[in-house]
């Protein structure tokens, strides 16, 4: 399987399992619980979610999916902006860990910027580090204006990942936070990578995938999979969903694939704004 490496050397699957609204609707809890053991057995390691998401919601089911394989599990949880100060985002990640019924958060981030300060953020997460209670922290929804502001800051350069929205509908940030994380040598999580689903319906992109023996949400995959340093985070609903996924691993995005996939959806020509769900 393809994998992406973190600055200290920790390396996963380059495609994870995102949990966003996982856990928020009881009648789905089994098959929701069921693809995250799927995908655990098919060696997809990290599994990403945040305190906002049903309000704990997913964290709690997200322990019982794990329970008895915590160390089979790379756990990427986020703190919202309002809890982020110094003291707030120890008090918050503690009840991420009450939710997720463990020691250790793998990676912590900061879910977009807010009000707070980032130097008091920075403080917090390095508090939480040197406690064991978090591996690494991140920042998610960070243009690069705003990444440069953060390694300017004390104990910033400590940064594993910036979690963006990205993939063949939304490829502003290919002009300049993509660059910004290679310079930098840190990977990029990739969320909503097939557009919570709407790239399913792009007539091209069936079309296309249809010529080269897959589905369109595998060639949609596959696009962001084969940026070298990005970790595409799809929502993990059933474990026949997590199947397909796993197969997008298998597509070679050939030259001749790429120009097709810049002809339906272009790549940009300038900075833009950095978009967000």
């Amino acid at each position: 399987m393809k994998q992406a490496a973190f600055c200290d050397g920790e390396r996963v699957c380059a495609l994870g399992m995102g949990a966003w609204m996982i856990g928020e609707r009881g009648q789905r809890r089994k098959e929701e619980i069921a693809a995250l053991r799927a995908g655990l057995d098919l060696g997809l390691k990290l599994i990403d979610t945040a305190e906002m998401y049903g309000e704990g919601a997913s964290e709690d089911l997200i322990a019982e999916a794990i329970s008895g394989r915590r160390d089979e599990a790379f756990l990427v949880s986020k703190v919202y902006p309002h809890n982020a100060s110094a003291a707030g985002v120890v008090a918050a990640c503690e009840r991420s860990l009450k939710r997720l019924r463990t020691d250790r958060i793998d990676l912590y981030l900061l879910h977009w910027r807010g009000a707070v300060p980032l130097g008091e953020t920075i403080a917090g997460f390095e508090r939480l580090r040197k406690a064991g209670k978090i591996r690494r922290w991140g920042v998610s929804n960070f243009d690069s204006d705003d990444l440069d502001e953060l390694v300017s800051a004390p104990g910033g350069e400590a940064v594993a990942t910036n979690q963006i929205l990205y993939n063949l509908t939304r490829r502003g940030v290919e002009w300049d936070v993509l660059p910004w994380a290679r310079r930098h040598g840190i990977p990029v999580m990739a969320y909503s990578p097939i557009e919570q689903g709407r790239l399913v319906r792009e007539p091209g992109l069936i079309d296309c995938a249809r010529e080269h023996g897959c589905t369109p949400a595998q060639l949609a995959l596959a696009f962001v999979l084969d940026r070298d340093g990005v970790i595409a985070i799809p929502k993990a609903a059933n474990p026949r969903h997590v199947q397909e996924n796993v197969a997008a691993l298998d597509i070679a995005i050939t030259p001749a694939i790429r120009e097709a996939l810049d002809a339906l959806f272009a790549p940009p020509r300038g900075p833009s704004t950095l978009q967000m769900l």
